[in-house]
């Protein structure tokens, strides 16, 4: 049986990634290059050209029904641009347009990347069967997407849910969006590795001074590691309550590089939400690591072009 399929794009500073998605989230085609990130904008999106080139190509093309992005931020899915951070050559620039003209016209739907995992984990992954939830993406920076009563909840331009620019510090560092005291600045792999560093932690022999090694130096007992990783994680707790407070969701996922950190991250994490989710109706509110992986963006994408093309859709997302 020949089921309509959607393609789905992901588009990072590192990586762009394409695929074709059925209506059960299966990957059945891929594609992928690397993004040219300093180069200029038609550069960039040359690269997407070609990623989407090589999907048109495949015979199962002709079953695509819509187009889904999930773009690396600031987007906005009203006017169909993306301006990236960690793409300088794009700045309002019109993604959805270009895109849609190399896919033959095809709908295309527009989404951030925080939302696409969002969407990604409430189909398939940690948060299904959650009517209430807010899914994050703790690496490098901090996204994050909100699932409220059954449906994604993207919001006007695409970004509801960027929980990583709550702020959490009245008086706390000044944040690269303008800010201060966000989560991103306390909470991100990189700021993590900062506050180790500062705080007299060093490498190994290695020289590595990624979260990832500090996240080692924690599980093996270093006292500096382990409170830098405190930190973050009474950073993540704070504003997952204060998301709680404001809109009841009884699940926050994380994702990402420092998602990965296993207890290290999500014991202080349910130890600080436990002072911040005080209310009665947020004291039941769960945490739990992301489960979609690598394909979250791609799943993601996927799942928000099936929900705006529901014809493409046999199994409801």
């Amino acid at each position: 049986m020949h089921t309509d399929l959607v393609a789905a794009l992901d588009i990072g500073g590192t990586k762009i990634a394409g695929a074709l998605v059925d209506g059960h989230g299966r990957i059945l085609l891929r594609a992928q290059r690397a993004t040219p990130a300093q180069e200029g904008g038609d550069t960039v999106m040359r690269a997407v050209d070609d990623v989407i080139g090589e999907l048109t190509v495949s015979p199962l093309w002709n079953r695509a029904r819509a187009v889904g992005i999930g773009s690396a931020g600031p987007v906005d899915a009203s006017a169909g641009t993306v301006s990236p951070v960690n793409v300088p050559g794009w700045r309002d620039y019109p993604l959805v347009e270009r895109v849609r003209k190399a896919a033959a016209g095809l709908p295309v739907e527009l989404i951030g990347d925080g939302v696409a995992i969002t969407a990604a984990e409430h189909w398939q992954g940690a948060a299904r069967g959650h009517d209430n939830a807010l899914c994050m993406v703790v690496s490098t920076g901090v996204g994050g997407g909100l699932v409220l009563n059954g449906q994604l909840h993207p919001g006007p331009t695409g970004n509801a849910g960027h929980i990583g620019h709550i702020s959490v510090d009245l008086d706390g560092d000044s944040c690269p969006c303008g800010s201060r005291g966000c989560v991103e600045r306390i909470a991100s792999g990189p700021n993590i590795a900062r506050r180790a560093l500062e705080g007299g932690w060093r490498p190994g022999p290695d020289g590595d001074t990624s979260a990832a090694a500090v996240a080692e130096a924690a599980r093996a007992g270093d006292p500096v590691a382990v409170a830098s990783f405190e930190r973050a994680a009474q950073a993540l707790a704070a504003g997952i309550a204060a998301t709680a407070t404001l809109v009841e969701i009884d699940i926050a996922v994380i994702g990402g590089g420092v998602g990965k950190a296993g207890d290290v991250l999500f014991v202080p994490l349910r130890e600080a939400l436990a002072t911040y989710a005080t209310l009665s109706f947020v004291r039941r509110l769960t945490v739990a690591p992301a489960l979609m992986g690598t394909d979250a963006g791609l799943v993601g994408a996927a799942a928000a072009a099936l929900s705006r093309n529901p014809s493409a859709t046999a199994a409801g997302v």
